[in-house]
């Protein structure tokens, strides 16, 4: 059973959302602050957590900055809604995905499947040692780990998706919503930046850059190319 920790100091909404998702399979547990939070995901064995972004004591950003220290566990955070300023920064300091509030439990649901689905096919299809490799970039499937000049890179789990899709189409152009349904299990909404701060993520985790070449190249209006290198530059 896969094991789901809330950190939402709403009581009502924790436990409307733990009956839910129990009648769905998953083992959920509730924190209602963002201290208690953070020592239940540090010592606790979750698969994923839902974290709002106001909280008693620590707020959401600085739990999910604690964490992303030491794990890349899954989050998908709380956010107010309308507030575009929250849903950047959440995804900015580490965050696969967003909700606004109020939200129907059943898109949720629907958000936390998908991730689960995209770690299981990760999963079925690493069963072989497949190594992708683009310039610099070397990314090992079956042990979801990824190296630029042979140093260690730490990725969330949607950017992993994201790199994985970009380097199997490295000198194709990927289209933004093909990528978002790919890496994000959904459609992006006309205002929905998610997506390009994920992007931003990985090109300062992997460099912008590689010799003269941009690594990922934004093609404005279509989606996203990540470059083809004749030689690697370490």
């Amino acid at each position: 059973m896969q094991k789901i920790l809330i950190i939402d100091d709403d009581q009502d909404l924790g436990e409307l959302l733990k009956t839910y998702l129990s009648s769905e399979g998953f083992s959920v547990t509730i924190c209602l602050s963002g201290d208690d939070g953070l020592k239940e995901a540090v010592k606790g064995s979750y698969e994923l957590l839902i974290l709002d972004v106001m909280l008693p004591g620590i707020n959401g950003f600085d739990v999910l900055r604690q964490i992303r220290q030491q794990s890349q566990v899954p989050v998908i955070m709380l956010t107010a809604r309308g507030d575009e300023i929250d849903r950047i920064v959440g995804l900015e300091l580490g965050a696969d995905d967003y909700l606004p509030k109020p939200f129907n439990p059943r898109e949720l649901v629907a958000r936390i499947k998908a991730i689960f689905r995209r770690i299981s096919n990760k999963q079925l299809v690493g069963d072989g040692e497949e190594i992708l490799t683009v310039g610099d970039v070397e990314m090992h499937i079956s042990g979801r780990s990824v190296r630029r000049c042979g140093e260690s890179v730490d990725l969330t789990e949607v950017e992993f998706q994201i790199l994985e899709i970009l380097l199997r189409s490295a000198g194709k152009v990927v289209q933004r919503q093909d990528l978002a349904l790919q890496a994000l299990g959904r459609r992006l909404e006309f205002d929905d930046r998610s997506l390009d701060v994920h992007i931003s993520n990985l090109r300062k985790k992997i460099g912008h850059r590689l010799g003269n070449s941009e690594r990922i190249r934004t093609i404005r209006g279509v989606g996203y190319l990540y470059a083809t290198f004749n030689e690697q530059t370490c």
